[in-house]
């Protein structure tokens, strides 16, 4: 048995517009005036002309997967926004979820990130499995994978810092 909800009136001042409940003096809570004479006409329900979509999880997922990306690539927001030609804060709105980025920028982003489209709108766990596959693919790749995965935190942290300055200094030379 449910408990019973007492109503309680809606009204409008008509001085300040100010849509409020009935207060015991009968005033206006903000300007004080007698709310006798405004009582408010309920508001009809709105009507969805189109069918919500699931944005926010939208942007989640896109927030992540440039977040991830853009780590695995060893990036930073502004180095991101330069290869994309625009302001870093965009880049942070981006993946914090309070922007979703157009179809232009997500081409943008995408090449930025060196990645195709689909990467950016894929969920994390089949995004990390195509990476993975990709890497495996090449057997030299597939055998440096069976052995750092023995190596510790530190000897892994070690390996992988040496590689990329060795990438470093052929993409300088190149």
């Amino acid at each position: 048995m449910m408990a019973s909800v007492e109503q309680r009136e809606v009204l409008r001042c008509d001085h300040c517009n100010l849509v409020q409940f009935r207060t015991v003096s009968a005033l206006c809570r903000r300007c004080h005036q007698c709310l006798e004479v405004a009582v408010a006409e309920p508001e009809p329900d709105p009507i969805a002309l189109v069918p919500a979509l699931p944005e926010k999880e939208d942007n989640i997922q896109v927030a992540d997967a440039v977040r991830d990306l853009r780590h695995v690539r060893n990036l930073s927001q502004r180095q991101l926004a330069a290869r994309m030609g625009v302001p870093r804060t965009y880049i942070s709105k981006i993946e914090n979820g309070k922007a979703m980025p157009t179809l232009g920028s997500l081409d943008r982003l995408a090449k930025a990130l060196k990645v195709d489209i689909s990467a950016l709108l894929r969920d994390a766990s089949t995004r990390h499995c195509d990476e993975t596959a990709v890497l495996t693919a090449d057997p030299f790749l597939a055998e440096i994978a069976a052995y750092t995965s023995q190596l510790s935190e530190l000897q892994r942290s070690i390996f992988l810092n040496h590689v990329r300055e060795l990438a470093a200094g052929h993409r300088k030379t190149a």
